[in-house]
């Protein structure tokens, strides 16, 4: 037993390193995540107590945990049943196929980036491109909100800065769980969509085992308190207007609501507006071409980052105008289901988007844009057509932005940002809307126009 054993060097080396991975992974690794994961838990214990609405345990859970509790859940073992049936194949190839949507789905939130870099990137962000304003914060009907309700935010969907702009703006609130399109599932920004606690869906290719495991997700993360942001109309609009409410993740939390039992769920409109959208003339050529959509891509984004850093070095950069945020009346889904409707799920749609419609901010280019749209093709008719439309939305309590609170500086505003793109010509006191400039001021102008058309107003007054 105490006979000298000759090794190499080499095997010698091998055996000690073999020796440290084992006393890592059972001695060392554990202890370093115990000890990480208890700082992280006093840190986010302290963080709860800041926010309106605290951090979940749900969403704290180790991603695999969650995973595993989906794919174990009865509803979701009943698909599992029946898509193998339907499907012709085992059901442990069912469950595998259950488990990959789960993976897909399920998000890895990580509290230290979302707080400590996200949403300071998103304020930078936000304010480096945008004049960024609350126009109605409508702080007491929050404010009023229990704290024992799940938040769900709704939101109109102009851009993809939405995400940015929300984010920031309520993260004294909680951090916000957004359902995410397919266009964001490309590196990198796939592993950082998931660390904010963002969840893919799938919009095309799906199936029933599919929507089901997306809809236990949603009913799980609702019920256990977690604060969630989401667009109803599905995508981007690509007129400018707001659109019809698309019922998928909707109709999943009303079908996992049961009163007197669930946990009750307050939605919170928010609409957003801007003097420029990013994506508006892709946008508007999905529109024109029939297409429905676009293709997402990183490179357009890598040459719009670096011509704005060529610009700022060179100092021709200027920020692309207003951004406006506004909240709306927070609708109770226990008070909403009391009252008697039709379809409860396309009632709770038109309800919600009727909210975010009324309190739309109303910023310089839209109102601008309006305007040319209504026949102003002087500086005179103008100033008068846009005067009347600052008085409509006055007396209707709406969310208007001057800028500077001076109507002249409101419109020399709009009208140089639609001037500096090409969209509008001034020849003295003419006023040309080009030819490629027709659809941009329509796509503009709708984003206002339920709130300013003359006939919408006389339809509301009866």
């Amino acid at each position: 037993m105490t006979t000298p054993v000759t090794l190499p060097l080499w095997l010698f080396l091998l055996i000690l390193l073999f020796a440290a991975v084992t006393f890592a992974s059972h001695f060392l690794f554990p202890s370093v995540r115990w000890f990480l994961r208890r700082r992280l838990e006093n840190a986010v214990a302290e963080l709860n107590k800041r926010l309106k609405n605290p951090i979940q345990p749900f969403k704290l859970a180790r991603r695999m945990d969650t995973v595993r509790r989906l794919v174990y859940d009865p509803e979701v073992a009943q698909a599992i049943v029946e898509h193998a049936r339907e499907k012709g194949v085992r059901e442990d190839v069912a469950a595998q196929t259950a488990e990959r949507y789960a993976r897909e789905i399920v998000p890895g939130f990580s509290a230290f980036t979302y707080f400590a870099f996200a949403i300071r990137a998103a304020r930078f962000l936000s304010q480096s491109l945008y004049r960024v304003r609350l126009t109605n914060p409508n702080s007491d009907a929050l404010e009023a909100i229990p704290n024992s309700d799940t938040v769900i935010f709704v939101m109109n969907h102009r851009s993809n800065m939405d995400y940015v702009l929300v984010t920031w703006l309520v993260a004294e609130r909680s951090a916000l769980a957004y359902a995410v399109g397919e266009w964001a599932r490309v590196w990198p920004l796939r592993t950082l969509v998931r660390a904010l606690g963002g969840y893919f869906i799938r919009r095309r290719h799906n199936n029933p085992l599919y929507r089901k495991v997306l809809a236990r997700y949603v009913q799980m993360a609702t019920e256990a308190g977690v604060t969630q942001a989401v667009f109803p109309e599905g995508g981007l609009s690509r007129t400018g207007g707001l659109g019809k409410p698309k019922l998928g993740l909707i109709s999943y939390i009303l079908d996992g609501f049961t009163p007197g039992k669930s946990r009750n769920v307050t939605f919170v409109p928010v609409a957003i507006n801007y003097d420029r959208v990013m994506e508006d003339r892709n946008l508007i050529a999905a529109q024109n071409g029939g297409t429905g959509g676009f293709r997402f891509s990183l490179l357009p984004i890598y040459r719009y980052l670096r011509r704005q850093i060529w610009h700022r070095l060179t100092g021709k950069f200027h920020r692309y105008g207003y951004a406006a945020v506004s909240f709306g009346d927070p609708l109770s889904l226990k008070d909403f289901l009391a009252e008697p409707h039709a379809d409860d799920a396309e009632a709770l749609g038109r309800a919600l988007m009727s909210r975010i419609a009324a309190v739309t901010p109303i910023v310089p280019v839209p109102l601008v844009a309006h305007a040319l749209k209504g026949g102003a093709r002087t500086s005179q008719a103008l100033k008068a057509a846009v005067q009347d439309r600052v008085d409509r939305a006055s007396a209707r309590d709406t969310g208007i932005h001057l800028a500077r609170e001076d109507l002249d500086y409101t419109i020399e505003a709009g009208l140089r940002a639609l001037m500096e793109r090409g969209f509008v010509e001034r020849s003295g006191d003419a006023l040309t809307v080009t030819e490629r400039g027709v659809s941009v001021v329509d796509y503009y102008a709708a984003s206002v126009a339920h709130l300013l058309d003359a006939e919408v107003r006389e339809n509301a007054a009866e």
